[in-house]
């Protein structure tokens, strides 16, 4: 590398952040950020980084996205043989993190995690494009392949098993959906003052604070 990393530097500049910003429902302003996103960063804006434990206590961390978004929390697809599923197995939590530097914004959640009904796997499902549908079936998530080659000729198969047909749901394939307990919103300014506002959920209310940059 002939470039010093350690140079690299960018001084952050955004909107202010403030305790009256703050509104009492954190996934109220959660979408109000990610609608600005979506207009400043385009399709990459509901790109988040999820991570996990596994049952030794080792973390993981790895890029999906979020496709559903209301009041009972976040939701993201996956295969449940992956990883990350057999990880949210045995430890039904996780940490997700939004960084849209268009704006200077991240947002971090933590909470619990569950699978979504079969109705909503279902139903999303049915919304993907098909060569996406046939993907659920042909990627074998997480296990160790020969080469590219070996996926390409089970792509080629299933093509040929489901031609004519509409494509079901593979049982091993749906949604998540995290509930968060803890989200925090984070605004760049200059000179590294960021603004944070962390919401955490006590009982069934909501409380914020401001954090120290």
């Amino acid at each position: 590398m002939t470039r010093n990393i350690a140079d690299i530097r960018r001084d952050y500049e955004g909107g202010r952040l403030d305790e009256d910003q703050a509104i009492d429902d954190p996934m109220a302003l959660f979408d109000e950020w990610l609608t600005l996103a979506l207009e400043t960063e385009g399709i990459d804006a509901n790109a988040m980084t999820l991570a996990t434990v596994d049952s030794q206590g080792l973390p993981h961390a790895r890029v999906v996205l979020l496709k559903g978004l209301d009041q009972r929390g976040l939701v993201f697809y996956t295969n449940y043989h992956s990883h990350k599923g057999s990880e949210l197995t045995n430890v039904p939590h996780a940490a997700l993190v939004f960084w849209w530097p268009s704006v200077s914004r991240q947002v971090r959640l933590e909470g619990r995690v569950e699978r979504i009904s079969d109705s909503e796997s279902d139903a999303y499902f049915a919304s993907r494009p098909r060569s996406s549908q046939l993907s659920a079936w042909i990627a074998t998530q997480s296990v160790l392949i020969p080469n590219r080659t070996w996926i390409e000729e089970r792509e080629r198969r299933f093509e040929r098993a489901y031609k004519g047909q509409e494509i079901p749901r593979p049982i091993h394939w749906g949604g998540y959906r995290v509930i968060p307990h803890m989200i925090e919103f984070w605004q760049g300014q200059p000179s590294r003052l960021h603004d944070r506002i962390r919401y955490e959920l006590r009982d069934v209310t909501w409380r914020h604070f401001r954090m120290a940059p």
